[in-house]
């Protein structure tokens, strides 16, 4: 793996801070650390905040303290510090400022950050917000995702386009950590960033369902400048560096910040023109605009009938899909699995031609009509809403069902056809 460029970049501009994703342990113990700026850094933070309140919200704190530094230019908001956001919510609180829901001070934070470093057309600037937004949240027990922020829309389309990390331990996280790591990268890549940089959004390896310490497989060392994850080698990195690369040159072909949901993007593009040193993160009263559409992962779909077919290449991406439309396709029977769907059984999807008698190739559906009566649809979010909103209020799932639910619509509203399908139906674990 050869290093990134944030490092080099970083120093270059005097920001004081120094940070690589190099081959090995040793380049990394090679690198002239100098000492953080004054006023910023982990040497100032608040004593409010408890070494092990949560075990990891150290962990990447090269970007903590560059956001802080990019935060701190022009707060309306009065967030108090980066770090705040990565707690959970109790904890969040103490540092909200004006921001009223602490399950959104991450996009806030990130939004503002963002916002202040374009201001600049600092691109280490934005690349470390669109980092920061992308980094897992502490939640209250090993294996328990975080929540969507739904109250805000972030002033940034490409902050908007991005979600937290989960807990590795979590339903369908994986895939939906790889959708998200590769949307960090598209994401940077639109500001002429390197997208590599985003495989440092990486979490742990997953600890253990149960731990009564809730810590999981976590550093949290106040003295590294970089971020223990990366100097003590416990990142997991979401996808390969070829990875990366196809997926950026599919999407750069592809629509830009739009992407296949809608997602979080799409009510954002027109707050990213205006005068960024001014723009402030609004709240989405009466809206549930979830704040993370993300991406992919490299999936490779096939489809074969009888009847003649064509295959295209976009990318790693080869789909195979059928020129007649005389073929029905039954859904999967139905699964029973881990996670609580209250009175409900089977809350995925399927994506198959001619469904419901459409005459489109192909559509997405649910697979459990009983519990989720839709009809087929060319658009997935329409089906995952659906989906998402049903487990609430018929199926009596718990919040966290609701929640999973709502960050695996994010992470497939990015996706086409059975990819999109495969991480939705991933985060439920059946």
């Amino acid at each position: 793996m050869h290093p990134n460029t944030f490092l080099a970049a970083l120093c270059a501009t005097g920001l004081g801070v120094a940070f690589a994703r190099p081959t090995s342990l040793d380049a990394r113990q090679s690198i002239e650390k100098p000492a953080p700026r004054q006023g910023h850094g982990r040497h100032r933070r608040t004593s409010a905040i408890q070494r092990r309140e949560v075990p990891q919200e150290h962990s990447h704190e090269i970007f903590i303290t560059v956001v802080n530094e990019f935060l701190k230019k022009n707060n309306p908001d009065n967030i108090q510090d980066a770090i705040f956001a990565l707690l959970g919510n109790a904890a969040a609180s103490q540092g909200l400022g004006n921001i009223a829901d602490p399950d959104c001070l991450q996009l806030a934070t990130a939004d503002r950050a963002f916002t202040n470093a374009k201001a600049e057309n600092d691109i280490d600037g934005m690349t470390a917000a669109l980092i920061y937004r992308g980094l897992e949240r502490n939640t209250g027990s090993v294996g328990l995702a975080s929540t969507a922020c739904t109250s805000i829309t972030a002033v940034n389309p490409e902050i908007g386009a991005i979600s937290q990390h989960q807990d590795p331990a979590s339903q369908g996280a994986a895939a939906i950590n790889k959708a998200i790591a590769l949307e960090i990268a598209f994401q940077i890549s639109t500001i002429g960033g390197d997208p590599f940089d985003a495989l440092d959004s990486g979490t742990f390896q997953p600890g253990q369902i149960g731990d009564p310490t809730a810590r999981g497989n976590t550093c949290n060392t106040l003295d590294d400048e970089f971020g223990c994850i990366f100097s003590q080698g416990l990142i997991v990195e979401d996808a390969t560096e070829d990875e990366v690369t196809a997926f950026v040159a599919s999407r750069a072909g592809g629509g830009g910040n739009g992407g296949n949901g809608g997602g979080n993007g799409g009510g954002n593009g027109g707050g990213n023109g205006g005068g960024n040193g001014g723009a402030t993160t609004t709240s989405a009263a009466g809206t549930t605009t979830t704040t993370a559409a993300t991406t992919t992962t490299n999936a490779a779909t096939t489809t074969t009938t009888d009847a003649a077919t064509t295959t295209t290449t976009d990318a790693a991406v080869t789909t195979t899909t059928t020129t007649a439309a005389t073929t029905t396709t039954a859904p999967p029977p139905a699964a029973t699995g881990k996670v609580n769907l209250g009175q409900c059984r089977d809350p995925r999807v399927f994506f198959a031609p001619n469904l419901d008698g459409r005459r489109e190739a192909f559509a997405f559906a649910p697979r459990d009509k009983s519990s989720f009566d839709h009809g087929a649809d060319e658009t997935l979010k329409t089906i995952t809403d659906f989906i998402c909103q049903q487990l609430n209020d018929r199926c009596r799932a718990p919040k966290i069902t609701v929640d999973i639910c709502k960050v695996a619509a994010a992470a497939a509203s990015r996706l086409n056809g059975q990819a999109a399908a495969d991480v939705f139906n991933a985060a439920f674990g059946l």
